[in-house]
């Protein structure tokens, strides 16, 4: 991969081997590595048995969960926040392993709508829940940077399932209780 961004670096009419970019090659592959760490994750490791028993069966929430991704179309980032809630049918999700979901897709080249999905599908899988809501706030560098140029642009996404998609008055106390 070092190799790959040496040849950027000539591509974009730089030279690779002056003093401020001589280990930029190695900087930039080990970054990669790292943004997209969530393709080399599995998810029975990222939960580790923190599935648990309860009698609970009320909303349970975590909100305000910064991600960060990269764009698939222009590998360049955005950057949000998470909001996921499930109501529980007789097992919950150790508190850390929500926004570690959210992290392993996020950190694969992605769109914000699958990621909002690969999310949602993931919390009902896990927690078996009798209903699942996501929403995604992000601003993505590719609208901001190039393209259309919108600096105070963002997009939202959302995924509901079961009792979130069939029951109004569920969906409304989520999305209540997630605003600022």
């Amino acid at each position: 991969m070092e190799q790959e961004y040496r040849a950027i670096l000539q591509a974009v009419g730089e030279d690779p081997d002056r003093e401020g970019l001589l280990r930029t090659p190695h900087r930039a592959a080990k970054a990669m590595q790292f943004l997209t760490q969530g393709y080399h994750q599995s998810l029975d490791e990222l939960v580790n048995g923190a599935v648990f028993g309860t009698t609970n069966n009320e909303m349970v929430i975590v909100r305000d969960i910064e991600l960060y991704s990269l764009c698939e179309h222009h590998l360049l980032p955005f950057i949000g926040r998470a909001h996921v809630a499930y109501l529980p049918d007789g097992k919950v999700l150790g508190l850390s392993k929500i926004p570690r979901i959210v992290d392993m897709f996020a950190r694969r080249l992605q769109i914000q709508e699958n990621l909002t999905q690969q999310i949602g599908n993931c919390i009902l899988e896990v927690t078996g829940a009798v209903g699942v809501g996501v929403v995604v706030e992000a601003k993505h560098l590719c609208a901001m940077m190039r393209g259309v140029q919108k600096q105070s642009s963002s997009m939202t996404t959302s995924m509901m399932l079961g009792r979130f998609r069939d029951d109004p008055r569920t969906r409304q106390e989520f999305l209540t209780l997630i605003k600022n």
